[in-house]
């Protein structure tokens, strides 16, 4: 339906209802002028197209063969210039067509018949040098049958040419036909659009009051349900206008106040994250320390430069200059420098392997994520088994399409009975947990509650899995992010 702008009177607004009549009038008259221009443009070069292959036809299979029986045969004088002059005509044919030819597989067929003709120019400069040289009527005759070949060969294109031709004819008849059944349906459509358009007119300046009216209605249901999106268009009287733009004014502002409000409550969230990270940290750091220090009274100078440029590194990444996310890369680096701490700490119970997708490395994800399932591994998983521990940490693609990136972090420490993972899942499940409380799943609810928080609904969270005394295995899923 057509929307006019604000009324100011009848006259006016049938006045435009006829200016709209008269133009859409029109258009099956240009649509008309414009396909019979285009079909006979094409029509003209197809009829051009097979008067030329007729022409090039008959002189390459029947008169330039005569002609150079003539000469052979000595009836007329020794080689003349009519032969190339034929020649010369027949490539003239071939170039006027593939101008105007429109199919592709004409224009492959010109192609070949240009080669052919080609060949035929260079077997009748054979047969003149021959002729030249001396050589016997018999042997003329020979080259002669060669180029009777050639041109019949030549033939045989072009009258598959001319037959693709009359077929792109019979293909633009179609069209013609199908553009009048478009044209009558076209004339259909406007005939019923003009009747749709009069009825319009005849109903807009009752509608002009009513209908703003019940918008203003509907926009002051869909407010008081909670719809802040929702807004009344603006109506056509201007004495209602005002009143319609603060409606949505009002509706604005109390949705950016709930926003704001939200926004608030997610940055509270978010240093309470920190917060909780900031316990964390301590406990590694003294214990690094703990070990700088015994290695130092050891007069173990390698493993101290190792340890501290780990310990260096671990916490440039773990300030990032404030950034929330880091690539791929930084992250398992960050891990590397972690492990290779804890390498040099427990030694004798712990080994960990990487398998690291190398076309991720360049996406971004959020920071620290993985540090916290690894050392959950080490201090509950591998300490508390005998024997030596193996961790391992994976990164690929989660799926084909290569949208999602799953991580897992794996070990075969001692792992969780079915009662305590069920615990430690409704844990993590729990909004309203008490960090306070968590107790030895501390790293995981931080993790798990960033993971939320940050992606939202792109990610579950943290998945686990665990067999006791076999090993658990914590993955989660974040959305590939392009990296800076």
């Amino acid at each position: 339906m057509i929307f006019f702008p604000k009324i100011q009177s009848l006259t006016k607004t049938i006045r435009r209802a006829f200016i709209y009549l008269i133009a859409i009038m029109i258009i099956p008259t240009v649509y008309s002028i414009i396909i019979t221009q285009v079909h006979t443009k094409r029509y003209d070069k197809i009829i051009t197209n097979v008067s030329n292959a007729n022409r090039i036809n008959q002189i390459a299979k029947e008169d330039l063969p005569n002609k150079l029986w003539l000469i052979v045969c000595g009836k007329e004088d020794y080689f003349s210039v009519v032969p190339y002059e034929m020649i010369k005509n027949i490539y003239a044919g071939i170039s006027d067509m593939q101008n105007n030819t429109a199919s592709e597989e004409n224009k492959a067929k010109l192609d070949v018949a240009y080669r052919t003709c080609t060949t035929l120019h260079h077997n009748v400069e054979m047969l003149e040098n021959q002729m030249t040289a001396g050589s016997s009527v018999s042997e003329n005759e020979i080259l002669l049958d060669e180029i009777r070949i050639i041109s019949s060969l030549f033939s045989d294109i072009m009258q598959d040419f001319i037959l693709s031709e009359i077929e792109s004819a019979a293909t633009t008849n179609r069209f013609i036909k199908q553009a009048s059944i478009n044209l009558t349906i076209l004339q259909f459509i406007i005939v019923i659009f003009s009747a749709g358009l009069c009825l319009y007119t005849s109903i807009t300046m009752t509608n002009s009051i009513r209908d703003p009216l019940s918008d203003m209605q509907k926009f002051s249901t869909e407010i008081a349900n909670g719809n802040l999106s929702a807004r009344t268009s603006i109506p056509e009287i201007s004495e209602m206008i005002p009143l319609a733009q603060n409606m949505n004014q009002m509706a604005s502002q109390i949705d950016v106040l709930i926003k704001k409000n939200i926004e608030e409550q997610s940055n509270f969230q978010k240093a309470e994250m920190k917060a909780l990270q900031a316990q964390i940290t301590p406990h590694f750091l003294y214990n690094t320390f703990d070990t700088i220090i015994w290695l130092a009274e050891q007069e173990d100078t390698e493993r101290v430069v190792k340890i501290t440029k780990a310990f260096s590194n671990f916490l440039r990444i773990s300030l990032s200059r404030g950034h929330e996310f880091i690539t791929i890369e930084q992250e398992i680096e960050h891990i590397k420098n972690y492990l290779t701490i804890q390498k040099i700490r427990y030694n004798d119970i712990l080994n960990y392997e990487f398998k690291i997708n190398d076309n991720l490395l360049n996406y971004k994800m959020l920071k620290l994520t993985l540090q916290p399932l690894v050392e959950n591994a080490i201090y509950h998983g591998i300490k508390n088994k005998r024997g030596r521990g193996h961790l391992t940490i994976t990164a690929d693609f989660e799926n084909e399409s290569e949208d999602r990136i799953r991580f897992t972090v794996t070990d075969d420490g001692a792992g969780f009975t079915e009662e305590r993972l069920r615990e430690v899942k409704d844990e993590l499940l729990s909004s309203s947990t008490d960090s306070e409380k968590l107790t030895s799943v501390y790293g995981l609810y931080n993790v798990n509650k960033k993971l939320k928080l940050y992606y939202g609904d792109k990610t579950n969270g943290l998945e686990i899995e665990s067999v006791y005394t076999k090993g658990s295995s914590i993955s989660f899923v974040i959305p590939c992010e392009a990296g800076v």
